[in-house]
């Protein structure tokens, strides 16, 4: 099981989180998937997933999306997914 916590920021303060459950183990080639139902949970739109953001999560357990990586207009600064280990 993978469980992801997900974070939104503005001013560098956390404004919205939640730890998101996904069955079975990390596959790099799902990670667009994992943002997908992330961004539901909260309530947010999805970001445009760049290989970047796939290695920065696989090698680091942790991926930022700017504003820049929405289409859409967001309320916050950075959304950020960090793998829990546990």
């Amino acid at each position: 099981m993978i469980k992801i916590w997900v974070k939104t920021h503005r001013n560098k303060k956390i404004i919205q989180n939640e730890i998101v459950h996904y069955e079975g183990k990390y596959e790099e080639e799902r990670f667009d998937e994992y943002v997908r139902e992330a961004c539901h949970e909260l309530d947010l739109p999805t970001p445009v997933v760049l290989s970047a953001h796939v290695k920065s999560f696989t090698q680091f357990n942790i991926c930022r999306f700017k504003q820049s990586d929405f289409v859409e207009q967001v309320d916050f600064d950075e959304l950020t997914l960090e793998n829990c280990k546990i």
